[in-house]
């Protein structure tokens, strides 16, 4: 991703609950950028994302997304981010390692 764009980065979710499907869309979701692999996210490090229904998907129906870019949630500097989600639910807060972003 060009420093001068701005995008989502999208993350395909599916959720079960108690083993059937559950929409996770009223949980707070949020992203972390880090810089380095053995670098864990701290609590400043945590921007809000937001959900999109992806009705199409059988395997996915959820993205969570963050609009990253410099008029977006948050702006990257040149480099390659380890990107992770959490989304704060009750009781479980999963943190899950989504992928990683470069950016030019």
């Amino acid at each position: 991703m060009s420093h001068l764009a701005t995008m989502y980065y999208l993350v395909p979710v599916t959720v079960t609950k108690a083993g059937s499907a559950y929409n996770p869309t009223s949980d707070a979701v949020a992203f972390a950028f880090m810089p380095q692999a053995t670098q864990v996210p701290g609590n400043s490090d945590w921007v809000t994302g937001s959900w999109d229904t992806n009705t199409s998907s059988l395997l996915y129906p959820y993205n969570a997304k963050c609009l990253v870019g410099p008029s977006g949630t948050t702006t990257l500097g040149i480099g390659t981010y380890y990107v992770y989600v959490r989304v704060t639910d009750s009781p479980e807060i999963p943190v899950l390692l989504a992928g990683i972003l470069q950016i030019s």
